[in-house]
């Protein structure tokens, strides 16, 4: 799943939109939720969070005024609160790193 994730190079699609990743990503995150939540949900959060690290990447990358850590990271954070169902992986992740 790592590899695979790391293979998308989600932080260099700056030509894409967050729907457009959701668009991508979805269908195969939900697999793996489906399969990993049932054999191996142990595996599965630390995996969900890394994704969300990419997502806060991604954004640092596509937006100049976010390059800053913590404001990409708020920004991100009020996208989950106002899209909550927008990447399949944040119905299990509510927060960012994980806390719920």
């Amino acid at each position: 799943m790592g590899a695979e994730v790391r293979g998308w190079r989600i932080h260099r699609r700056t030509g894409h939109t967050f729907a457009q990743l959701a668009r991508f990503m979805n269908p195969i995150v939900r697999g793996w939720i489906q399969y990993y939540g049932a054999f191996y949900p142990s595996a599965l959060r630390p995996f969900l969070q890394r994704i969300n690290a990419y997502l806060l990447r991604w954004i640092r990358r596509k937006y100049k005024r976010l390059a800053g850590y913590r404001k990409a990271r708020t920004c991100l954070q009020g996208i989950t609160q106002r899209y909550p169902g927008m990447f399949a992986h944040w119905r299990l992740c509510r927060t960012i790193w994980g806390a719920g």
